[in-house]
């Protein structure tokens, strides 16, 4: 399962009103790259896919392929808005190294 704070749920909702999105749902998977191997990505879909696993947490419909989720199980999205490092932070205890950003690790 994948989670978000209080804090990450609060943004995915802003946004959502912002662009009108109400309804969709984050979708949550990873890519090949990035300095550690995979990327972290977050995107907000109207579509979800026949074999995607669908959650909920924090009232944030939640999407993620099989695959990603093998390397996203127990995933916990945070948001933080500074002037050094805003944004949505990836505490995954399925990376075994994650880069300096904190947008990539490896497993």
């Amino acid at each position: 399962m994948i989670h978000l704070t209080k804090a990450a749920s609060s943004q995915v909702k802003k946004l959502m009103e912002e662009h009108e999105l109400i309804g969709h749902a984050l979708r949550v998977a990873v890519s090949a790259g990035g300095c550690s191997g995979y990327s972290y990505t977050i995107d907000i879909v109207e579509e979800v896919e026949a074999n995607d696993l669908n959650f909920e947490s924090e009232g944030v419909k939640i999407v993620c392929d099989a695959r990603s989720l093998r390397l996203l199980e127990g995933l916990e999205i945070d948001y933080e808005s500074s002037l050094m490092s805003g944004g949505f932070k990836f505490n995954n205890p399925n990376a075994k190294k994650s880069c300096g950003c904190g947008t990539s690790f490896s497993c």
